[in-house]
């Protein structure tokens, strides 16, 4: 899949935006010939132009005029006005493909006014180091190519997975919050770590390559979590001490609720949008 003849528009160059495009630009999966990006300011656009060595401008529909996949990367509230800005110029050969959290694929068809296969993505934060999660999924005019093509785009931000729409506020609660969530345990693990007499930047280091660690175990393994840890607990040894002061302290179930609060608030973002 040769993407790098397609003619690309970033409509929206901002974090995520910016992550991608950069991204993309970098692992030279685009042309910077065919590629342009947009900003709400002029300032911020020659800024970011000179960084990247791509147009970027002001101007959603002039950027999205002539491209062959058009990424909508502005805030949920804002994606049905870009979509609208864009309408004149959309046509069925063109792919959409949506970052915005909670925005269905129906709600950028009916603005576009056409045809138009239209992605929705769901990447998080950690694609900033090629180790990111994103979610796809597709429109009622987009097929497997589109998936295809998505696909391959966000594989060079880490990895990716097609899910049904249903399943795209639970990603959001999941894959997309959690890097906070995951955050939040290695902020204490290293906390606990300078309670027992380590040093910060040690502690920090320990915890932060003990997560990469256990994570990578799973995705290389395909085990059950719930196997790799009982690998690591032996009899009456200091791991089940530990872990019961977690079952103690709820920190499952907690974890679980956090998901479920994410994912609901998603809804509702969706319908308030």
């Amino acid at each position: 899949m040769n993407l790098a003849e397609k003619r690309v528009a970033v409509l929206g160059a901002g974090k995520m935006g910016g992550i991608l495009v950069k991204a993309f630009l970098e692992k030279q999966l685009l042309s910077p010939a065919l590629t342009t990006a947009t900003v709400q300011h002029e300032e911020r656009a020659s800024a970011l132009s000179k960084k990247l060595g791509i147009p970027v401008g002001t101007d959603n529909a002039a950027a999205a005029k002539d491209a062959d996949i058009v990424f909508i990367c502005v805030k949920p509230q804002a994606v049905a006005g870009v979509a609208e800005e864009i309408r004149s110029s959309a046509r069925p050969e063109q792919l959409v493909i949506s970052v915005a959290a909670s925005v269905p694929t129906s709600q950028i068809e009916n603005a576009l006014g056409s045809k138009v296969p239209v992605v929705r993505a769901m990447p998080n934060t950690p694609c900033v180091i090629g180790l990111g999660m994103t979610a796809l999924c597709k429109g009622q005019h987009a097929g497997t190519r589109e998936l295809e093509i998505a696909s391959a785009l966000f594989a060079v931000v880490g990895r990716t997975v097609v899910v049904d729409e249903k399943h795209m506020d639970a990603v959001t609660g999941l894959s997309a919050s959690g890097p906070a969530y995951i955050y939040i345990i290695l902020e204490s693990l290293a906390e606990a770590g300078v309670k027992v007499g380590l040093p910060r930047d040690v502690a920090t280091l320990l915890a932060a390559q003990t997560t990469l660690g256990a994570a990578g175990v799973v995705l290389e393994t395909g085990d059950h979590p719930a196997l790799l840890k009982d690998a690591v607990t032996t009899p009456a040894g200091c791991t089940i001490d530990g872990i019961l002061e977690l079952e103690e302290g709820k920190l499952r179930v907690t974890l679980i609720k956090a998901v479920v609060k994410a994912a609901q608030r998603a809804k509702e973002l969706a319908y308030s949008g």
